[in-house]
Formats: C-alpha cells, sequence, structure tokens
C-alpha cells in the first residue's frame, strides 16, 4: 500500500518551512516515527516522521524547497501489517528516534539529548572522542556539530592551493556562482563560499530591519554598581545550590529587577498595534540565546510568579535547549520584555535593537573594576554598563531614564526586590 508523506500541521505563527536534510532517499527501509526529513521554519526545526513502517519510494519535495502544512513531500510504500500514522501528528522538534540503517557506535548514548543520539548513530560517532562544554562534560549538539565539522576540514584537499608572490596584479573582483555551488580560487588562490541564508538568520535579518524602520528606537545608558550583589550572591551561592539544585547566577536579580521596574512603568511594558497602544497586565520576559542557528529569544512567563530559583532554573532549562535545538515554537512565541547579556562575549556596551512588536529591551554588558567616587572617596568597584533601548512612540523619555534608574536601584541594593521598595 501507498502512503503519502506529508508535513503535518505546523505550530502556530509557522506558516512554511525549508526541507533542509532528507535523513532516507528511495528504496531505503524506515520505520513508523523514524525522521525522514528536517524542515527548517523561522524559529526551529522540526522531524519530519515516517507514518509507518516501509520502504521510501520517491520524494516529491527536494531540500530547499519550501513547504506548507499538509503538502505531500515523499511516498512511501507500507509493510505488510504494519499500521499508519495518523497524518495531523504534530512535528516533534529535533527529537526523532535514530536511524536503525546508522552504522552503530560501542559507545553508551544514555543521558545525552535525543538530538545528540540522532547525530551520534547517523555518523556513527564514538562518543568518548568527542568533548563536552555541557554542564558537567556533557556533550551537546553543538559539540557533536562543531566535531564533525573539525572532521570534514581535516580532509586533505585535492590539489594544493598555488601561492602568488607579493608582487602579483591587483586584486580581481570576487567570482560570483549560484547559491550552493563551490566558488573557484582567485589568481591569488584564496578560497570563496557561497552559501544561503538558513531560515532563522533571514528572519533575524528581517526582524531586525523592520525594528529599525518602523519604530522610532532611542536607547538611554546608566551605570550599575555590582558589588552589593556580588556580595550577596558569594555569601549564599552555596547554600543556594545545595537547596534548590541549581546555580544562582545574575541573570536571576536583573529579571526579577526588570519586572519591579515594568510594575512601575507600565509603558515600557506596552507595544503598538496600529493606532492602539496595549498595556500588557502580565510580565513574559525574554532571554537573548545564542545557539549553534543563531540567537533565540525563549519566554519566560509570568515572571512575577517566579521565585529566584524557578527563573534561575527555568533560564538554564533554555541555555541547554538552544544548544541541543530542542527549543520548541511555542517556547519562542510571545514576550513583554527582552533581556540580553552582550557581556557574556566580552561587550563593555552596546546599543540593543527592539524585538518587535515590544517596546523596550535591556542590554547588560562585562563588568569591569573601574575607579568610582563614592562618599568623596576614589574607590575601584566592578561596574556594568547597562543599555535600555526603548520605542519613544509609546515611551517618553522620562519613563526610560527612571526605568532604567530602578533597575539600577534594585540591582545596588538587592533588599529593594525582597521588602518590595
Amino acid at each position: 500500500m501507498t502512503i503519502e508523506v506529508k508535513v503535518p500541521s505546523l505550530p502556530e505563527s509557522v506558516t512554511d518551512g525549508t526541507l533542509v536534510n532528507w535523513k532516507k532517499k528511495p528504496g531505503d527501509t524506515v520505520k513508523r516515527g523514524e525522521n525522514l526529513v528536517d524542515l527548517e521554519t523561522d524559529k526551529v526545526v522540526l522531524d519530519i516522521p515516517a507514518p509507518a513502517d516501509g520502504v521510501l519510494s520517491q520524494i516529491v519535495r527536494q531540500e530547499g524547497e519550501v513547504v506548507t502544512t499538509g503538502e505531500v513531500i515523499g511516498t512511501l510504500e507500507e509493510s505488510a501489517g504494519s499500521e499508519a500514522m495518523p497524518p495531523a501528528t504534530p512535528p516533534v522538534a529535533a527529537a526523532s528516534t535514530p536511524s536503525p540503517t546508522a552504522p552503530a557506535t560501542e559507545v553508551d548514548l544514555e543521558g545525552l539529548s535525543p538530538a545528540v543520539r540522532r547525530l551520534a548513530a547517523e555518523h556513527g560517532l564514538d562518543m568518548s572522542k568527542v568533548p563536552g562544554s555541557g554542564r558537567g562534560g556533557r556533550v551537546t549538539k553543538a559539540d557533536v556539530l562543531a566535531f564533525l565539522e573539525g572532521r570534514q576540514q581535516a580532509k586533505p584537499v585535492s590539489a594544493p592551493i598555488p601561492v602568488m608572490a607579493a608582487s602579483a596584479a591587483p586584486r580581481p573582483a570576487p567570482v560570483v556562482a549560484p547559491a550552493g555551488a563551490p566558488l573557484p580560487p582567485d589568481s591569488l588562490g584564496r578560497l570563496e563560499q557561497r552559501v544561503p541564508m538558513t531560515r532563522l538568520r533571514a528572519r533575524i535579518a528581517e526582524r531586525l530591519l523592520m525594528a529599525k524602520n518602523s519604530t522610532a528606537m532611542l536607547t538611554t545608558f546608566n551605570e550599575i554598581n555590582m558589588k552589593p550583589v556580588m556580595d550577596l550572591r558569594n555569601r549564599y551561592k552555596d547554600d543556594f545550590e545545595k537547596k534548590h539544585g541549581v546555580r544562582l547566577g545574575f541573570m536571576g536579580f536583573f529579571v526579577k529587577a526588570v519586572v519591579e521596574a515594568l510594575k512601575r512603568y507600565p509603558a515600557v511594558n506596552g507595544s503598538i498595534d496600529g493606532n492602539d497602544i496595549i498595556y500588557h497586565g502580565y510580565y513574559d520576559i525574554g532571554i537573548a540565546v545564542s545557539s549553534p542557528r543563531g540567537l533565540v529569544v525563549p519566554i519566560l512567563r509570568d515572571v512575577d510568579r517566579m521565585s529566584l530559583a524557578d527563573i534561575e532554573k527555568a533560564i538554564g532549562e533554555f541555555g541547554q535547549k538552544a544548544k541541543d535545538g530542542t527549543l520548541t515554537v511555542e517556547e519562542m512565541t510571545g514576550g513583554t520584555f527582552t533581556i540580553t547579556n552582550g557581556g557574556v562575549f566580552g561587550s563593555l556596551m552596546s546599543t540593543p535593537i527592539l524585538n518587535p512588536p515590544q517596546s523596550g529591551i535591556l542590554g547588560m554588558h562585562a563588568t569591569k573594576d573601574r575607579p568610582v567616587a563614592e562618599n568623596g572617596q576614589v574607590v575601584i568597584r566592578p561596574m556594568m554598563y547597562v543599555a535600555h533601548s526603548y520605542d519613544h512612540r509609546i515611551i517618553d523619555g522620562r519613563e526610560a531614564v527612571t526605568f532604567l534608574v530602578t533597575v539600577k536601584e534594585c540591582i545596588e541594593d538587592p533588599a529593594r526586590l525582597i521588602l518590595n521598595v
């Protein structure tokens, strides 16, 4: 019996996707639920599973093609006695069963994420040779991809690259080739590569340009003395980790401080819809996280109801999911305000760009020891520059500045977060 392989119902807010990597080719045997192809959307990569046991007979839509819900992308000859999956089965984000036809690995994959296990099975990796960057040395999807890329680059090239003398002719214009095609070396023997943008990168570019062109964005800056919150963290971090099972970081304090400031200045928590202003009565905070595919912003929902431990746990989980590529669309949809931390990469000061339709974003930066005046004396303190970018159409300068001052006061005097003063 021939079964059509269709694109399952896509999550809300996702209209289409791009087929990026067929796992099987015509004639391959597949198992029910086994991932056949990766579907890249604007936010996440989804798996399209086989609807039944059988043999993949035809691939209808090729890699790089854009597809929508219900489109037929291939056909499957069902094995006798197998039961087909319901056609409306929703896609699973980066968590499919490893291919039974992939080379076997002698390493115990227990404890690894589904995405890591799948990559290990597909490439026959000895996971003991893959260095882990996760908590406790845990191997993440990003670690496996980096290992595979390094192994590919280690392969010898087919021909040496010619070396030209320093007095060679003027540099020629770059060679243009179709997308995905290898570019030949220029006259100096230097290589270039042309690759299409990923869906996520294209979406990021689109949203950033939209934020620049459709908002009246302005940024105000301040600096925060981090010593009080650092002293508090150093005093209680061990007890905090023992009780809650998660490390006490600084992001939790900033999330709490932002929520307190948003309560005092509701316009910063609002958004513009046409000629209307929407004042949100809840606090869904987006936390910008770097992933192998680019910047993603998972959402902490109803943060005003969360404890500091709950916030730290959720942020840690989001960070791991971003590395493993297992964030869902629902976890990255919505949000009323965003926090981004360029300081983890060493940034001293920057202007964060709004995440539409939100009207505000807080940028954290690196903490550096600097001389400051304190009670008439010059002292050395760990200082952090912070930036608040806002949409001037809805937020006045006074509100934007005092919002940031409130965040500063809460961090410099953490007792305010406990006493609500």
